[in-house]
C-alpha cells in the first residue's frame, strides 16, 4: 500500500471526520500526509474543523495502529479503494458524500454500474422473503447486480436469490470487514465475496454500532440505479435507504403488501407517495430499459 493510500486509511480511522471534513482538509492541505503532519493550530484554523476533530487528527498516529490495520486487511484477503482510484464504483463516486476509503473483499466490476438495491425489514414474513428472493434472482439473471446490506430477513433473501441465479451481488456492511454482522451470515458473506463483493467504509474491526447503519444505507442506494423496498414497517431502516435514494436522484420501487400487516405499512406508504409498484423483475427491467442482451463496454 502506497503512502498516499496508507495516510488516507489512517485519517479514515479518526472518529467523526467523515467525507465532508476530510474533503475540506484535503482541499486545504492537498496531501493526506500533510494533514497528518500539520500543526494543531493549522488544523484548527480550517473552516469546519473544530478543536475536537483537530486534536483527533493530530493524535491519529498514536491513537490508531495503521500497521495492524494493513495487516488485518491483508489477512482478510481484502483491498482498499479510495475515491481517487480508477476502480472505485462510479455510481458511488457521484453521490454527495462518497466514502474516501472503501474496504473491498471480492471485486467491484464495470458491470456493477447496473445495480439494483433490494432492502426491507429484518422481521419479515415468508411472503416478503420469497418476493425478495424471486425478484433478486430474476434481476441477476438479466445481468443486474443486486446490492443489499447483509442483514437478516429481506437483505439475506435478496443476496441468496442473486447467488442462486449465479449472478453478482454486493453486500454493504454497517461494521468492519473483520466484524461481520450478523454472525450467522459470515458464511453467506464468504460466498458473496467469491463472485461479487462485501464492502465497508469502516475500519476492519469496527463493531456494528447502530449509528453506522444510516451511513451504510446511503452506500446501498448510492451504488445502485434504483432501490426496491420489499416489506418494511413505517419505521424500518429500509425507508431511510429509500430517502437517501431520492436525495441521490435514484428511482424507488416497492412491493405491495397486505393492507393490515404492520410489516407492509412502510412499503404501501411508499407506493401512495409515488414509488412504482413492483411485483416482478419485469417491472423494473422495463422501467430502466434493461434487456437480457445488455452489453457492457
Amino acid at each position: 500500500m502506497d503512502s498516499f493510500k496508507k495516510d488516507l486509511v489512517l485519517l479514515n480511522m479518526v472518529q467523526g471526520i467523515g467525507y465532508i471534513r476530510l474533503k475540506v482538509l484535503l482541499d486545504e492541505f492537498k496531501e493526506p500526509g500533510d494533514i497528518l503532519r500539520a500543526s494543531l493550530g493549522k488544523l484548527r484554523s480550517v473552516k469546519g474543523i473544530g478543536p475536537a476533530i483537530a486534536q483527533a487528527v493530530k493524535d491519529a498516529g498514536s491513537d490508531h495502529d495503521i500497521d495492524k490495520e494493513i495487516m488485518l486487511i491483508s489477512k482478510a484477503g481484502a483491498e482498499v479503494l479510495t475515491v481517487f482510484d480508477k476502480g472505485y464504483p462510479e455510481n458511488l463516486k457521484n453521490i454527495y458524500d462518497p466514502p474516501m476509503v472503501l474496504y473491498v473483499k471480492g471485486s467491484i466490476r464495470k458491470e456493477d454500474e447496473l445495480s439494483i438495491s433490494i432492502v426491507g425489514s429484518r422481521k419479515c414474513t415468508y411472503y416478503g422473503m420469497n418476493m425478495a428472493d424471486k425478484i433478486a434472482g430474476q434481476l441477476a439473471a438479466a445481468c443486474v447486480t443486486i446490492v443489499s446490506g447483509l442483514a437478516r430477513g429481506i437483505d439475506t433473501s435478496a443476496h441468496k436469490g442473486a447467488l442462486k441465479a449465479k449472478g453478482r451481488t454486493i453486500a454493504v456492511l454497517g461494521s468492519g470487514l473483520g466484524n461481520i454482522y450478523p454472525a450467522e451470515n459470515r458464511p453467506l458473506a464468504e460466498k458473496i465475496a467469491q463472485s461479487g463483493a462485501v464492502i465497508s467504509e469502516f475500519p476492519m474491526q469496527m463493531p456494528p454500532d447502530r449509528n453506522n447503519f444510516p451511513r451504510r444505507n446511503r452506500l446501498i442506494s448510492g451504488l445502485s440505479r434504483a432501490v426496491l423496498v420489499v416489506e418494511a414497517a413505517n419505521k424500518s431502516g429500509a425507508l431511510i435507504t429509500a430517502d437517501f435514494a431520492l436525495e441521490q436522484g435514484r428511482d424507488v420501487y416497492a412491493v405491495p403488501g397486505t393492507a393490515d400487516r404492520l410489516s407492509s405499512m412502510g412499503t404501501n406508504s411508499l407506493i401512495k407517495q409515488g414509488a412504482k409498484l413492483v411485483d416482478s423483475a419485469e417491472d423494473i427491467l422495463e422501467e430502466l430499459k434493461i434487456g437480457k442482451d445488455t452489453v457492457f463496454q
